[in-house]
């Protein structure tokens, strides 16, 4: 009798109960729980596929070591904690799960970008704090949505369905995305920027839905946030380090930012002394009211997740029976 196959899942799903449903008999499924490298040493090197969220990072150390491994399922859109040419040189394939959240990132980013415009996220944190009365007036100057410009850095699967929710409330959206070929902005009935500078000169609202590479990292830091208008909004919800976010609390005091939505950070779980987190937490610093922080949650609905881990258990499943990959991600 053949030896069981392993396939291994290395963070954040605590029970791989759905993962064996699409295995089957094919593979004997394990969930580790690891929060670092640390915790899988040991306890990976015979699977035959790996499961991987975002909670941890697969480095060469750890690749080499993976000689039975076939694919590295990246249960996930962004892939920047895999070493991919590591991976390659494994010879690893890595697949990512492009679309398994589309609408909820989506409906996330569109949704506190209009709450923020309405002023919804500071006159709820006022009221809470019983500041300045019943009243309006602790907002003005409010701006109408509908005609504001909702600038878009990324025309990928969520950018696209951004901007559709985005046009939905009647924003004039424009995006920057200099790998798109043109007849994206026609197409969708919107605008394209030639630069970033040019986007974020013209937007009260920019939202981020690119990739975290060398390129984009710190792509919004204190000089690009001095090119947009004064008083208006950021939104994150792709990859934490293309904002300098220690950059975020003096846009949000000098009101260079009127507010910020922010899902992701450079280190998750949050480090308590995390510049933004220590202004946000501080009732006298106005990013106290003015700044929207969520643990990484955009993508989540309980749909969501059942997409995501049949799809990359899918993954598994494939590179077992030897069948054709998608999503491929590293050269393979």
């Amino acid at each position: 009798m053949s030896e069981q196959m392993r396939v291994v899942i290395t963070d954040f799903i605590e029970a791989p109960g759905l993962e064996q449903e699409v295995l089957g008999d094919l593979a004997e499924v394990e969930a580790l729980g690891a929060v670092s490298q640390t915790d899988m040493e040991g306890r990976v090197e015979d699977a035959v596929a790996l499961m991987v969220y975002h909670e941890v990072s697969i480095t060469e150390s750890l690749l080499v070591r993976l000689e039975k491994c076939r694919v590295i399922s990246r249960c996930g859109v962004g892939f920047d904690n895999v070493d991919l040419e590591a991976a390659r040189r494994c010879e690893i394939a890595v697949c990512n799960i492009p679309d398994y959240g589309t609408e909820d990132v989506a409906d996330s980013a569109v949704s506190s970008a209009v709450a923020m415009v309405r002023g919804t996220f500071v006159l709820n944190s006022r009221q809470r704090a019983a500041l300045d009365g019943w009243s309006f007036a602790q907002v003005k100057p409010l701006e109408r949505v509908r005609g504001s410009v909702f600038g878009i850095i990324g025309l990928g699967r969520i950018g696209t369905a951004a901007a559709l929710r985005a046009k939905g409330f009647g924003l004039d959206v424009a995006f920057y995305d200099p790998y798109k070929p043109d007849g994206y902005a026609k197409s969708l009935g919107i605008r394209r920027a030639e630069s970033l500078e040019e986007l974020l000169a013209e937007s009260h609202v920019v939202s981020i839905h690119c990739p975290l590479t060398p390129e984009t990292r710190h792509m919004i830091s204190a000089d690009t946030l001095a090119l947009m208008p004064a008083g208006s909004y950021l939104v994150n919800t792709a990859r934490g380090g293309v904002v300098r976010t220690a950059d975020l609390p003096a846009a949000l005091a000098s009101g260079q930012l009127a507010g910020a939505a922010i899902d992701v950070l450079e280190q998750e779980p949050a480090r308590d002394d995390d510049p933004l987190l220590v202004a946000w937490r501080d009732p006298q610093h106005p990013a106290h009211h003015r700044l929207v922080v969520t643990p990484h949650t955009a993508f989540y609905s309980e749909q969501s997740i059942v997409d995501l881990r049949t799809k990359g258990a899918q993954v598994c499943r494939r590179a077992i029976l030897g069948l054709p990959q998608r999503n491929i991600v590293n050269g393979m």
